[in-house]
């Protein structure tokens, strides 16, 4: 194509303006296809180098957004008009958000079961966290139970020399012999043992290594791991037995679940164990190994209390077994006529201490009433007037600081103490919990407790302390939480002591406890990419191991105001709020606190509806990935702990606030928003296969009376309780396949299980209840609740959406927050 002539000077004329425009369109033509081709290139450059170092794919985060196409707004920045869709909640349950991070990375990252952040995007700056008006936490849940574990045997753990961080999938591999630390960015040299990778058996790819292809791993510690030689198992068991303990009948279930778990117990040949009773005076048992039986040994004077034969009353639990095994069997009828009413707790966990300090372990206490002599004694501090009260709520912070002082003690020593609350009146939980709170110990209780007039509750406690006893336990623990530079951590929630700005001391770590700490962004982190938490979890197995569990988690750096929207991880987000609201009701008050959760939500929306154009104040508008948040404050703001104008026993909400502090995220979320499902139509369609077990999916169904029926039965997942909800209409069909009734006026006001039964309907049933049940450590009770029975009472009181006297409606609190905001 000829688009001009040659002048005579030689110089190529165009002879049109059109003709010089198709030159310039065909030049940038070829210019875009010499830039392509580039592209690739350089793709393909990086992706050898990928497979060669798996490290390096930080890199691709940045690159995460060239594309050649402009990307579609994102599923969890849609707009949601909340006043408008009435039916936000999922019919199935809600996941953790995937990090938005390369695929490589994506295979590496942490499990969300063992962390998550409450922000899967993390903010450059804390000013635009600030201005997202969103909760920057972690959620841990770091001795999980595990089906798989890489263990870690090496004589050289890899570890940054700067900031100690853990090698991890998240380092950069500068060459074979320097790795770049991915916390602190110090170059650090790659140990001459870790160019042997033992699994492959070859040598000179520290790459494969698997502390860098697993972001969950656990390392046996060498000695340079210890203050002291490993601790053997020790277990203390610190016994009620006052006139209310054995009319409660406790003993009989504790005694028989130790007999047929004695030799459950994780440890090893090392393992100890001991018994201390208590009522106005203290009992001691000598076990030691000879005696033709157990010797009590009384201490009367609580006031000084001394330990009368010190080496004989924590023995080897296999040289003395059979003394232990007829203790055992004599302790439920040795206090049967007693008629000594007073509790001598404070005097008998002194003694405890005495006897623990030499070796630590763990000390199990079982109460059943107000302390009520010698040091801690306490007094009734509940009015129960006040329990319906929608103003100020009084003693949610302990009464004393006798037993916060005796967990620091016994922190200390490396001894926790649990706390087994069986009561059946006001127990002043708020002061007891210290015990377990700052001592890393577990709390359980059991309101109303008696093994014959509350047969459920006997039966939680029986299922409870089987978990309890076999369980796995790590002992003298510590936990420190590791950030990228330019992150810091300032708050922590869980059962600890703080012993440093990010070190928790843990004397008794257990598969069941969760953590979560609060963020902040102290410098800016514009020079980086990706940042990543590491905790790290050292502690002593029951076999006498010194090990290292260490997880990371990867999360990619934003700087935009609906990248951090898109990010946000609301269940995580409501269970750090959670926490914090705990802390505001005692530090503050209960109102504050609740003031602090309708505010959380207020912040938010209206912060997210700034960067919407043409926002309409007359709509309520959430991104769809906050679309659930104001359903779960509302959800908190009627759970047991922040509640008003419902009666509430104090100790029952002093309890709720324990547990929303210790539970890990998955089991907390059942407690804060149960699940609710219809169950008398299951079916096979979309059932899932579990241990050639078929297993019914039903959808979930919203909070609300409007979703029940009187032709159909309903489950309620509580976490801690299952309610099955019975409809007056119900067909007699599914009434007698499952419950084994002939009709509704027939099934029995206090049924607490389900007969198996050879029919479909009751196979179909009870396999998806032993799914939900397989799911968590602690075995839910089950109640079968009748229409119009008084016991609905509280099956009605967790359905959330629905108003009541003293609470809005799901839909009132939507205008309630849209009001707010246009103020």
């Amino acid at each position: 194509m000829h688009l001009g002539r040659y002048d005579s000077c030689g110089i190529y004329q165009i002879e049109c303006s059109f003709c010089l425009l198709f030159l310039f369109v065909e030049i940038l033509e070829r210019v875009w296809e010499i830039s392509f081709l580039f592209v690739m290139l350089f793709c393909f450059c990086l992706d050898l180098l990928f497979q060669q170092y798996p490290g390096v794919s930080q890199l691709s985060s940045s690159l995460g957004g060239l594309s050649l196409q402009s990307s579609p707004q994102p599923e969890s920045l849609r707009p949601v008009n909340l006043t408008q869709e009435r039916n936000i909640l999922p019919t199935a349950p809600v996941w953790a958000p995937v990090p938005n991070l390369n695929l490589d990375l994506k295979k590496l990252n942490c499990s969300p079961d063992s962390f998550r952040c409450t922000l899967t995007n993390i903010p450059q700056t804390q000013a635009l966290l600030n201005k997202a008006k969103l909760p920057l936490g972690l959620l841990l849940h770091p001795f999980r139970d595990l089906t798989q574990l890489p263990v870690i045997t090496s004589n050289t753990i890899v570890r940054c020399r700067s900031c100690r961080t853990y090698i991890n999938p998240f380092v950069s591999f500068i060459d074979q012999r320097r790795w770049k630390c991915n916390l602190c960015y110090r170059v650090n040299d790659v140990p001459e043992e870790f160019m042997y990778n033992p699994l492959t058996r070859s040598y000179g790819e520290p790459h494969k290594r698997p502390e860098v292809q697993n972001s969950t791993v656990e390392f046996i510690a060498s000695s340079d791991y210890m203050l002291r030689p490993p601790q053997p198992a020790v277990y203390l068991f610190v016994l009620d037995v006052s006139h209310n303990a054995v009319e409660a009948g406790y003993l009989t279930i504790l005694c028989q679940s130790l007999l047929e778990n004695l030799d459950k117990l994780p440890g090893d040949s090392r393992t100890r164990i001991g018994f201390v009773t208590f009522d106005s005076t203290i009992h001691f048992y000598n076990l030691q190994e000879g005696l033709s039986q157990p010797q009590m040994l009384i201490v009367s004077d609580i006031d000084d209390v001394f330990l009368p034969t010190p080496d004989s009353l924590l023995v080897n639990l296999y040289e003395s077994k059979e003394l232990i095994r007829d203790l055992l069997n004599a302790l439920p009828n040795m206090f049967t006529n007693t008629r000594e009413t007073h509790s001598a707790l404070g005097p008998a966990l002194q003694a405890a201490f005495k006897l623990m300090s030499p070796t630590g372990g763990r000390v199990s206490v079982f109460q059943t009433q107000l302390p009520s002599l010698g040091a801690g004694l306490l007094q009734s501090r509940e009015d129960p007037n006040q329990r319906s009260s929608t103003k100020v709520v009084q003693h949610l912070g302990p009464a004393t600081d006798f037993y916060k002082k005796l967990a620091l003690d016994c922190s200390g020593q490396q001894t926790a103490v649990d706390l087994f609350l069986l009561s059946s009146q006001y127990s002043d939980l708020a002061s007891l919990a210290c015990m377990s709170k700052y001592s890393a110990g577990c709390i359980y209780y059991y309101p109303s407790f008696h093994c014959i007039h509350n047969p459920s509750q006997a039966e939680k406690l029986q299922k409870d302390l089987k978990r309890y006893l076999t369980r796995k336990i790590g002992f003298e623990a510590v936990m420190r939480i590791r950030c990228t530079k330019g992150l810091s951590m300032h708050t922590f929630h869980g059962n600890f002591f703080v012993r440093s700005t990010d070190l928790l001391s843990l004397a008794n770590i257990n598969p069941d406890a969760g953590f979560a700490v609060q963020l902040s962004i102290e410098e800016s982190l514009t020079d980086t990419s990706l940042v990543c938490f590491q905790t790290a979890l050292l502690y002593t197995s029951s076999k006498g191991e010194r090990r290292i569990r260490v997880h990371t988690l990867c999360l990619p750096v934003v700087s935009s105001l609906a990248d951090v929207y898109a990010g946000v991880d609301v269940q995580a987000a409501i269970c750090l709020l959670a926490n914090m609201a705990v802390d505001r009701s005692v530090s503050s008050s209960l109102s504050d606190a609740r003031d602090a959760l309708v505010n959380a939500v207020v912040d938010s929306l209206s912060a997210y509806g700034s960067t919407i154009s043409n926002f309409q104040h007359s709509a309520l508008i959430a991104p769809n990935s906050l679309k659930l948040f104001p359903l779960y404050v509302l959800a908190l703001l009627k759970q047991k702990a922040f509640r008003t104008g419902t009666s509430t026993r104090l100790d029952d909400r002093v309890y709720a606030m324990c547990q929303i502090k210790s539970q890990p995220l998955v089991h907390l979320m059942k407690m804060i928003h149960p699940n609710l499902y219809r169950i008398d139509r299951l079916t096979d369609e979309g059932a899932i296969h579990v241990n050639d077990r078929v297993v019914p999916q039903p959808p979930l169904q919203k909070l609300s009376a409007e979703k029940l029926t009187r032709e159909g039965a309903f489950l309620m997942d509580c976490g801690s309780v299952f309610y099955i909800w019975i409809g007056k209409g119900c067909e007699n069909n599914f009434i007698e396949d499952v419950l084994g009734c002939p009709n509704f006026a027939s099934i029995p006001q206090k049924m607490t299980h389900l007969p198996e039964l050879d029919t479909l309907s009751s196979e179909r049933t009870r396999s998806f209840i032993t799914w939900l049940r397989d799911s968590r450590p602690l075995s839910p009770v089950l109640h079968v609740v009748k229409d119009e029975s008084p016991a609905k009472t509280e099956f009605f009181q967790h359905l959330i959406e629905d108003r009541t006297e003293a609470a809005f409606s799901y839909y009132e609190f939507l205008l309630h927050i849209q009001q707010q905001i246009c103020k």
